[in-house]
C-alpha cells in the first residue's frame, strides 16, 4: 500500500469529508482502517479509543441524522486529541516517562465540549515531550515522505495531530500552540493549523508548558472544518482564570462578525500588511515563492498589499525562550514522584535526599531537563532582573507593534488606527526537516510563529504546495477577531 500513498493523500481529501457527513459509521471504519495500516510507520497515535464504543456512537450519530436531528456540524465526526489534553478514558502521557501510565480523573473542558457536540474521540496523538522535547514514543513521520528514502518529520510539538489529519486517520485534531506548535506541523504536513486568540478556548485540562503562552489549537484539512470545531470549543469557562470574560467576549464577537461579513463577495478595501522584518536570511526559495503566491491571491481577490514595519520582531525569539522556559520550570516542578506520575525506586537509599532528584532524572528527557535548568536559572535572584523582566518588557513592545499595524483597535486598550486588517507571513523558514536534521535549529525554527503567542493574537496556517512539498503561509489579525481571520483564510485556501 505504501507506493500509492501520495495519491491517497490527495484523492481521499474531499471523499473522506463527504463520507463523514453522510455516514459516520463508514467514516470511523475508514479512519480505524488507516490507523491499522499506517500508524506503525507514521507513529501519529499513542493510544486508540475502544473500537466498539466508537462504532456504537457512530451508529447513534447516523440515526440522529436519519431522523433529521443532528446535534450539530460535529455530530459523528472523528477527532483526535493531543496527548497533553486530559481525558478520563485514555492515558494522558505528554509523551513522557514521567506520565507514561497516567490517566486523568477528568476531561479537559474542550474535550467535554467536543463530546457534547457529538464528536467521536478516536484517540490521543503523539507529541514532543511536554511540548518541548523528544517523545519517548519516537518521532512522528511526515505522511508526505513515506515514499521517500529520506523520511521527514511532521514537526512539533503537535506533530501527531498534524500527521493524523494529513493521513486521514481522523477528520480534525486538537493540539496546543505555545510558540507555533500547531501552525508549524500544519505547514510541514500540508494542512490548516489555527491558533485562536489567547483566552478564547479554555485551557482547563491542558497540561501546562507556559501558562501565558499556551493556546488550544485546531488542525484540519479545510478552514471550514477548523471553524466548525472552533465554534464548538470557544466558550467561556469559569474553571480557567485566563478565559476571556463574557462581557469582553460578547463585545468583540459583535465587531468580529461584522468585519467578517464585510468582505463576503470580494476583498475590495481589505488591506494586507507584509512585515519587512519577517523577510529573514534563512527563508528558503520555496517559502519565498509561496509567500509571493499568497500575495498574488489576495491581489486577485481585490485586496491591497502594503509593506508594514514591526521593529521589535528581532526581540521575539530571545524574549519567548526566556519567558517560556521560566514558566516551564515553574509548571514542571509539580512532578515530584509524590502524588502522581513516575516515582523512582529508592530502596536502601536516603529517600528524603534522592527520591525527588532520581524521579525527575528518570522521568524527564534530556531536552526537558535542559529547559527546566535554564528556566530555573532565569528566575534566580539577579538573573530575574537582568533577563526575565527585560523579556516581559520586550513582549509588551512586540504586542504594541501588532497594535500599531492593525486597523481594528485592540479591545483591551486604545491606540491610533493602524494600516492593515491582516498580516501575511510564512509559517516556517523552510519545508519539513528530515530525520537526520532532528534537533538541528529547533530553537530558530519558531521565529515566524512565536510573535503571535507573545502578543496573544489569532494566527492560522493555510497550505500551499511548492515543488511537491507542503509550504504553509500564516495569516494573523488583531486580538479577538478570530471569525474574521477564519473567513479571510477561507478566501485564499
Amino acid at each position: 500500500m505504501i507506493p500509492r500513498l501520495k495519491s491517497r493523500l490527495i484523492a481521499t481529501t474531499t471523499h473522506s469529508l463527504q463520507t463523514c457527513r453522510h455516514s459516520s459509521s463508514l467514516a470511523i471504519q475508514q479512519c480505524l482502517h488507516t490507523i491499522d495500516n499506517y500508524n506503525s510507520e507514521i507513529n501519529a497515535f499513542i493510544s486508540i479509543n475502544d473500537r466498539k464504543l466508537l462504532e456504537e456512537k457512530a451508529k447513534e450519530s447516523d440515526h440522529r441524522r436519519e431522523q433529521g436531528q443532528p446535534i450539530g456540524p460535529l455530530d459523528g465526526v472523528p477527532i483526535a486529541i493531543k496527548d497533553n489534553l486530559c481525558t478520563s478514558a485514555l492515558p494522558t502521557t505528554c509523551a513522557s516517562n514521567m506520565l507514561k501510565d497516567f490517566i486523568s480523573p477528568y476531561d479537559a473542558t474542550v474535550v467535554q465540549l467536543l463530546d457534547k457536540a457529538g464528536a467521536l474521540i478516536v484517540g490521543k496523538t503523539n507529541m514532543d515531550e511536554f511540548g518541548m522535547g523528544h517523545s519517548v514514543f519516537g518521532p512522528v513521520i511526515n505522511p508526505h515522505s513515506l515514499n521517500q528514502e529520506n523520511k521527514r518529520l511532521a514537526g512539533g510539538s503537535s506533530g501527531g495531530s498534524a500527521a493524523s489529519v494529513a493521513m486521514n486517520m481522523c477528520r480534525v485534531a486538537l493540539g496546543s500552540d505555545t510558540g507555533g506548535s500547531v501552525r508549524m506541523p500544519a505547514s510541514y504536513c500540508g494542512i490548516v493549523g489555527f491558533k485562536p486568540s489567547y483566552g478564547r478556548c479554555s485551557r482547563y485540562g491542558l497540561v501546562a508548558y507556559a501558562n501565558s503562552l499556551d493556546t488550544i489549537g485546531i488542525l484540519s484539512r479545510t478552514v471550514e472544518d477548523c471553524a466548525n470545531v472552533y465554534n464548538a470549543i470557544s466558550k467561556y469557562d469559569e474553571l480557567d482564570p485566563t478565559s476571556m470574560p463574557l462581557k469582553l467576549r460578547n463585545e468583540i464577537d459583535e465587531k468580529d462578525k461584522e468585519l467578517a461579513s464585510r468582505w463576503e463577495k470580494d476583498l475590495s478595501g481589505l488591506v494586507v500588511g507584509i512585515p519587512q522584518e519577517f523577510y529573514v536570511d534563512s527563508l528558503s526559495p520555496k517559502v519565498i515563492s509561496a509567500w509571493r503566491e499568497g500575495i498574488d491571491r489576495f491581489k486577485q481577490l481585490g485586496a491591497k498589499i502594503i509593506t508594514v514595519s514591526m521593529p521589535h520582531t528581532p526581540l521575539a525569539l530571545p524574549a519567548y525562550y526566556i519567558i517560556a522556559l521560566a514558566e516551564a520550570s515553574s509548571n514542571l516542578a509539580r512532578y515530584d514522584g509524590v502524588k502522581y506520575g513516575h516515582r523512582s525506586a529508592t530502596e536502601g537509599q536516603d529517600e528524603d535526599q534522592l527520591l525527588f532528584a532520581s524521579t525527575r532524572t528518570q522521568g524527564f528527557g534530556a531536552e526537558v531537563q535542559r529547559r527546566i535548568l535554564l528556566g530555573t536559572h532565569v528566575l534566580t535572584a539577579g538573573t530575574y532582573e537582568t533577563l526575565f523582566l527585560p523579556a516581559q518588557k520586550a513582549r509588551r513592545l512586540i504586542q504594541q507593534d501588532f497594535n500599531n499595524v492593525f486597523c481594528q483597535p485592540n479591545p483591551l486598550m486604545t491606540h491610533e488606527c493602524g494600516q492593515a486588517h491582516l498580516i501575511l507571513i510564512p509559517s516556517a523558514t523552510g519545508d519539513a526537516p528530515t530525520l537526520k536534521e532532528q534537533g538541528m535549529n529547533e530553537y530558530i525554527n519558531d521565529v515566524m510563529t512565536l510573535p503571535a503567542n507573545l502578543a496573544g493574537v489569532p494566527a492560522i496556517t493555510v497550505p500551499f504546495i511548492k515543488d511537491g512539498q507542503p509550504i504553509g503561509l500564516q495569516l494573523m489579525s488583531q486580538y479577538g477577531y478570530d471569525q474574521f481571520l477564519l473567513s479571510m483564510a477561507q478566501k485564499i485556501q
